[in-house]
């Protein structure tokens, strides 16, 4: 049985404002001003990337290759105490340049004997003489879960492309490394052809021994839990290590930055006060020797131009 509320409603006739009519003129601006405001607040489309403005860049999460108009870089002749290291990774990038097949490197080791410096400077002595040049990008240790949309832009590029990641490291509670291990080799679309990996760490095996101890312990498979964090460093197919250099290789070191910024000092006298240096910082390493010689410059008052050691 209907209620007299239900019938009554049904029988009266409904009554329409003409004034709440609201036609398709007056609502197509009203739809535009509404999609307008989502748009603002939404985020800002990614401007499109010409890989051909420089020959450097830096990655940023937002989706951004930031060019570097001019790499801060020592010259290789600088860089003392690392021959054999060095000439390896030339050996290694020029191949890569040729397009020839060529390995993921890691370069680990010692703090402050050259493992960056190397980098950039192998990328400006493998671009004097080529047309066109290799591409250096640096990709942040922290941006490394956007490393496939990275890849994704390099991939379509016809330019070649040293991707570097400068220390880098994983901590107990950190599991990007995973992904990481996917993009370099065992992904499905693997690294680009047109891309090489390039990184540095203080760490043989990017983690610290007690985090690899720590799955060991807990494991039901203890071989497994270690075989899981050290296969990420199996993906560097070019290991150099890097170690501490004695007091020959340091006060070397120390003698081409004075040379090479004609720092008019006898030699005994820098030699004994670069010695002292060592001493108040416990250390020998190529970021000492070149901490040193500014201070040195300072003290006679000239001016330096040129790159840190790291």
């Amino acid at each position: 049985m209907e209620t007299r509320t239900a019938a009554f409603s049904r029988a009266r006739p409904s009554v329409v404002n003409e004034d709440d009519i609201v036609t398709d003129q007056e609502l197509i601006p009203l739809l535009s001003r509404i999609a307008e405001a989502l748009e603002r607040l939404g985020p800002a489309p990614t401007p499109p990337v010409d890989l051909g403005v420089a020959d450097a860049f830096v990655w940023q999460s937002s989706g951004i290759l930031q060019p570097v108009e001019q790499v801060a870089h020592v010259d290789m002749i600088l860089l003392r105490g690392i021959a054999l290291q060095r000439d390896l990774l030339v050996e290694n990038t020029r191949r890569f340049a040729d397009g020839l097949p060529a390995n993921n490197a890691l370069l680990w080791g010692a703090r402050g004997m050259g493992k960056s410096s190397l980098v950039k400077a192998v990328h400006a002595d493998v671009n004097r003489d080529r047309t066109p040049p290799l591409a250096l990008v640096e990709i942040h240790r922290e941006d490394l879960e956007s490393l496939p949309r990275l890849l994704g832009l390099l991939r379509a590029s016809p330019r070649r492309f040293i991707l570097f990641c400068d220390d880098l490291s994983f901590d107990q509670a950190d599991t990007s490394y995973k992904s990481l291990k996917a993009v370099l080799e065992g992904g499905i679309e693997g690294r680009p052809d047109n891309v090489v990996f390039y990184a540095t760490s203080n760490r043989r095996h990017l983690m610290p021994r007690d985090m690899i101890d720590n799955e060991q312990s807990t494991a039901i498979i203890a071989g497994e839990a270690v075989e899981e964090k050290v296969s990420l460093s199996d993906r560097f197919g070019l290991w150099l290590g890097f170690h501490a250099c004695n007091q020959e290789t340091y006060l070397s070191m120390i003698e081409g930055y004075v040379e090479a910024h004609g720092l008019d000092i006898d030699p005994d006298e820098w030699q004994a006060a670069a010695r002292e240096w060592s001493i108040t910082r416990g250390s020998r390493s190529g970021r000492v020797a070149w901490q040193f010689v500014q201070d040195l410059a300072g003290r006679l008052g000239r001016r330096l131009d040129g790159a840190a050691v790291s």
